[in-house]
């Protein structure tokens, strides 16, 4: 197990919304933004450092604790905001990061913290499972030059592919990417 206060959180939220068709994490809801569910879940752990990558004119995080990291060019696909929330992250000394989506609002506080105390030192990763294996995850610091070196709009999929995993219910996993997902949300 690692305590959250060596873990820095990278909240990615630059992304383009191209199925949405429009900055999905800025949509309101009941309860806010979409985007902010997200970091809301985050902030109920004492991680060193909560990071969210964002677009130019995409939602900011002014919550206690986080950092706002601009991807200026989300075209470049998530690996170019997964670089650069690690580069903050190393920064701030982490010895693991736990990434996880803004556009996946059902994640609970508790699903982190299972991610978190699977850790067994730098060689750990962690994965989300409900069909397959996905974020949120967990990496240790072994992983980091291997993130650094990811290009495209794939992530850190096919490594997440071979992680250990952490079972959880279907639902937390869903992501909104379509008008008809955000219906669906809002009516939760």
């Amino acid at each position: 197990m690692i305590i959250p206060e060596r873990v820095a959180a990278i909240l990615l939220a630059a992304g383009r919304g191209t199925r949405f068709g429009a900055d999905k994490l800025l949509w309101p809801t009941g309860g806010g933004a979409v985007g902010l569910y997200a970091a809301r879940a985050l902030m109920a752990l004492p991680f060193g450092v909560r990071i969210a990558v964002t677009a130019p004119r995409g939602i900011r995080y002014d919550e206690p604790g986080f950092v706002n990291v601009l991807n200026d060019d989300p075209a470049l696909g998530q690996a170019r905001s997964i670089r650069l929330g690690l580069a903050e992250a190393r920064r701030h000394g982490a010895d693991a990061v736990l990434i996880a989506l803004a556009d996946m609002p059902f994640v609970p506080p508790a699903h982190f913290a299972a991610l978190l105390s699977r850790y067994r030192g730098g060689a750990s990763l962690i994965a989300s499972r409900s069909s397959h294996s996905c974020p949120p995850a967990l990496f240790g610091h072994d992983w980091f030059s291997r993130l650094e070196t990811l290009e495209g709009d794939r992530g850190a999929g096919a490594w997440l592919a071979e992680a250990e995993t952490i079972p959880c219910a279907p639902h937390w996993l869903q992501d909104i990417d379509t008008q008809a997902d955000l219906t669906a949300f809002s009516h939760d």
